[in-house]
């Protein structure tokens, strides 16, 4: 376990380290709680709903990857299930700041990639940013989110952000967070990461380029990791489908020196390209790290 989450664990209340120490000393826990691990935390702690969320901020904290700002932001996202996802602001040296994840983008992708269709709140040790605030204005369900912070009420997001620019303003329809498939032909790609990439670029939401687009990471024992290219209305909050496949490979407990291989699969007739975002990202990250790229 990351010493991080050890400090962290000391953060909480003892009755909710008891509970809680187990599950984060499994090699195998993914930075998630399940409703039923919820509710055994809330019978242990007497700390029920927004109050029990704040209290796990500083477990999500210990995901960051802070090498510039050694500013570490937690984040705690919720789905419709109860289920509780994890999320920390990760930065890579060597790069330019646009390829940084924000806490809010860590938790909500990594909820993204284990299946959450919609999301009801988000607990967060610091005030969302700007550019925050704009990406949650693409989730299904932005209208309804709540924003729970620290020594403040419960807020929706558009009090954070009124009179919001979103996807109907482009006369797009579809949300992040709701797209089963794009329709995209992969079964006769036979590399197993680059296929990886490319179903992962099938869960794409890129309504606004049409660059449907997917990344898969390998690590040194084998686990295979994806993420789905995040597009937004306002294009600069977009997130790269490399950082949300690396968000979950953090959020699963490794780290960049754990990566094996890399793949890119996206489209060939877009505008737009993560080719050279992706290689230089890598680049920084370990240079040795090969890249495998299709397009579709």
């Amino acid at each position: 376990m990351r010493t991080a989450l050890t400090d962290a664990l000391t953060q909480l209340p003892d009755a909710l380290q008891n509970v809680v120490s187990d599950w984060i000393n499994d090699a195998n826990f993914g930075a998630t709680f399940t409703p039923e691990q919820v509710a055994q935390m809330e019978s242990a702690s007497g700390l029920n709903g927004a109050a029990l969320r704040l209290a796990l901020l500083p477990l999500a904290a210990a995901y960051a990857v802070t090498p510039i700002s050694q500013f570490n932001v937690g984040a705690i996202v919720r789905d419709q299930s109860g289920t509780l996802y994890l999320g920390a602001n990760i930065e890579f040296t060597g790069v330019q700041l646009g390829q940084t994840v924000h806490a809010e983008q860590c938790a909500i992708s990594h909820a993204w990639t284990k299946g959450a269709k919609r999301l009801t709140d988000i607990t967060i040790n610091y005030s969302p940013c700007g550019h925050c605030r704009q990406f949650m204005n693409e989730l299904n369900g932005a209208e309804s989110l709540i924003i729970q912070l620290p020594q403040s009420d419960p807020k929706d997001l558009h009090t954070y952000l009124p009179e919001p620019f979103g996807p109907a303003d482009l006369g797009i329809d579809s949300r992040l967070l709701t797209n089963e498939s794009n329709q995209l032909s992969t079964d006769d790609i036979d590399i197993p990461l680059l296929k990886a990439a490319a179903d992962a670029a099938n869960r794409s939401h890129a309504p606004y380029s049409g660059n449907y687009s997917g990344a898969a990471v390998e690590t040194n024992d084998g686990e295979f990791f994806s993420g789905m290219y995040a597009e937004n209305a306002a294009f600069n909050p977009s997130l790269p489908p490399l950082q949300v496949a690396l968000i979950a490979v953090n959020m699963a407990g490794y780290h960049w020196a754990d990566i094996r291989s890399v793949a890119l699969a996206e489209m060939a007739t877009s505008t737009v390209s993560h080719l050279a975002d992706t290689q230089a990202t890598l680049d920084a990250i370990d240079p040795d790290i090969p890249l495998v790229y299709s397009t579709l």
